[in-house]
């Protein structure tokens, strides 16, 4: 499942791991049972599926004739007959080498034969109509060293078919085996940029959770906690916000006042409000939650929770008090972390951005070269996710100085830290777009339309494929594809928009409108759909009238708009088609180069995500 992120910031990937247990976990509904019972990773830290618990047995003889081992043999040199699978023994023998392998660093792949060969085993000994949970968890083991070496693909059917193994019904363990399975097979998903199967996975995992422990567990919370970052990934923040609900009065009730539990809960709460637009709940969230992590010593946890609030005051536009919020994390982060760490930048690039809307120029432009800095030399270790988060925040400002080639280096040199790393797909997409808008910006059509056609293309393998972001960005290929004179590119492409904006928004929403008047734009263009395009601008004009109000500046170029079509439509239906200059805006009088300037301003409320 991915990482937590803010609708500002792209989502964060940790390093692979992998990890066997030595014995499987106890049954996960006795009271005060283990917490690594029927829950979900560490929320808001996304790792690869990690292997499930594996069945601790006595270990076989070492002079069992069916097993070929050298005495004294390291463990890359066993040789062992496939006929010798049918031993009891072998399976639990082979994981425990899987496991020793991968800790003592010999390689995943010797890693990858053994614990196949232990599953192998374990299915030749399985009695005929009994679930094997042995052979449930070895699939588990396999399926997270697949994902290990970047095989995502490959462990899918493996955990599939390992969810398939165990009973819910035969008691407890069988329940673990199968909620594990969902929630490491959702992971998975997760890492293929498939979100909406991920979140389905986690959906599943956490009904069997809910069975297993009722609805008011502490573990329950975890998982939903869990499920609702993937919603908040996913963009669909009113599931994140019932999931949270839940997960704060469960805590409330278990824990004591201002627990950690409670203060991951509202942080959790605090960006669904500011993603929904409540900035004041979202205020109140956060300092409630910092309030907490004073309480309990989290120094470094605080700083983070005072940048989310100077994000908040900055949207509010209390600009002195986000300046003291970031100062007094920015304090705390150098005294803890050092001076050229990806925190310490982010916050210089925060700084900067506030600068520059109060008109200190020379300030924002200062703390945004400190901010490049950092990154451009970034410490050891420093993860490419880091790297690449600041370097998108850093175009931002760069596009404000309206330096828009220094942007696109930026953006392009995130691009390739990423494109390689597993799970970043929505990520990549999301700064292609950008890239998109800041290639149409110094009319670099071709260019433009070829990276959002990549970044479209990635979005359609993923959950986004019909979330509103989708949409936006279909839109804003289209104007690249009108300045290139696609014009049948560009239809299909607004019209797939219009179809996604008007679900996911509505009719009335700015975006689904301005995809209204551009596809209006383009059919009367056409020459060939001029009946087409004065419908779409009658209902866009008895929306403005019956539900919007006529006071937009829009509802007078739109009604210009139509009366000339319906004067050119009296005389011929089939008239010359309008030169393409005049799509982007509806002002005909307005030349190319005009028009191509004001696209920026005119979809600016679309508001890219990087």
């Amino acid at each position: 499942m991915p990482g937590l992120v803010s609708v500002k910031t792209p989502p964060e990937a940790t390093p692979l791991r992998i990890s066997v247990p030595d014995a499987r976990p106890q049954t996960p509904v006795q009271p005060g049972s283990s917490r690594s019972e029927l829950k979900s990773n560490s929320p808001a830290r996304r790792r690869p599926p990690s292997p499930s618990p594996s069945s601790s047995r006595v270990k076989p003889s070492p002079d069992r004739g069916s097993l070929l081992v050298k005495k004294k043999s390291p463990p890359e040199k066993l040789l062992i007959n496939e006929s010798s699978l049918e031993n009891p023994d072998l399976g639990p023998f082979l994981l425990k080498l899987s496991r020793d392998t991968i800790a003592g660093g010999e390689g995943a792949h010797k890693a990858l034969d053994y614990a196949l060969r232990a599953s192998k085993s374990f299915e030749k000994c399985s009695v005929e109509g009994e679930p094997n949970l042995d052979l449930a968890m070895s699939l588990h083991v396999v399926a997270a060293i697949y994902c290990s070496l970047g095989k995502f693909e490959e462990a899918v059917p493996v955990l599939e078919r390992a969810i398939r193994v165990p009973e819910v019904g035969r008691g407890p363990d069988h329940a673990l085996a199968v909620f594990s399975g969902f929630m490491q097979l959702g992971d998975t998903f997760s890492m293929l940029g498939q979100l909406d199967r991920s979140i389905a996975c986690y959906k599943e995992g956490l009904k069997i959770q809910m069975d297993a422990l009722g609805d008011s567990d502490p573990r329950v919370a975890e998982t939903c906690r869990y499920l609702a970052e993937a919603h908040v990934q996913a963009m669909q923040f009113d599931d994140a916000e019932t999931l949270c609900k839940k997960t704060l009065e469960i805590h409330r009730f278990h824990s004591p006042p201002a627990s950690l539990e409670e203060a991951a809960d509202r942080r959790l709460m605090a960006l669904i409000c500011e993603a929904k637009g409540d900035y004041e709940s979202a205020l109140e969230h956060l300092v409630l939650s910092s309030m907490a992590m004073i309480a309990n010593g989290q120094e470094n946890e605080v700083a983070a929770i005072d940048i989310s609030i100077g994000n908040i005051y900055s949207s509010l536009s209390r600009f002195d008090e986000a300046v003291f919020s970031y100062q007094k994390a920015l304090t705390v982060l150098k005294s803890s972390k050092g001076d050229s760490t990806p925190s310490v930048a982010s916050v210089y690039a925060r700084l900067a951005d506030l600068y520059y809307k109060t008109g200190k120029l020379r300030e924002s432009r200062s703390y945004c070269e400190n901010a490049l800095r950092i990154h451009a030399k970034p410490l050891p270790g420093t993860a490419p996710e880091d790297v690449a988060s600041g370097m998108t925040e850093i175009s931002a400002i760069y596009e404000m100085f309206n330096e828009p080639e220094e942007a696109i280096k930026l953006l392009q040199k995130a691009i390739k830290l990423l494109e390689d790393k597993p799970g970043q797909q929505s990520t990549v997409a999301g700064i292609e777009a950008r890239l998109g808008v800041m290639y149409y910006v110094v009319g670099r059509y071709e260019e433009s339309r070829g990276a959002f056609e990549s970044g479209i293309s990635k979005l359609r393998g993923g959950n986004e494929r019909k979330s509103a972001f989708f949409g936006v960005v279909l839109n804003q290929m289209g104007l690249a594809c009108v300045q290139l004179f696609k014009i049948d590119e560009a239809v299909e492409l607004f019209e797939e928009a219009r179809e996604i904006l008007e679900q996911e928004n509505g009719p009335c929403h700015q975006d689904t409108l301005g995809v209204y008047s551009n596809l209006a734009a383009t059919y009367d263009a056409m020459g060939s759909r001029i009946d087409d395009a004065i419908e779409i601008l009658e209902y866009i004009l008895k929306l403005r009238e019956e539900k919007l109000g006529t006071a937009n500046p829009d509802f007078d170029d739109e009604k210009k708009r139509l009366i000339e079509l319906l004067k050119e439509a009296g005389r011929s239906r089939n008239k010359k088609a309008k030169s393409l200059e005049n799509l982007i805006d509806p002002n005909s009088k307005r030349t190319k180069k005009d028009a191509a300037a004001a696209a920026p301003r005119k979809w600016s409320a679309f508001g890219f995500r990087s």
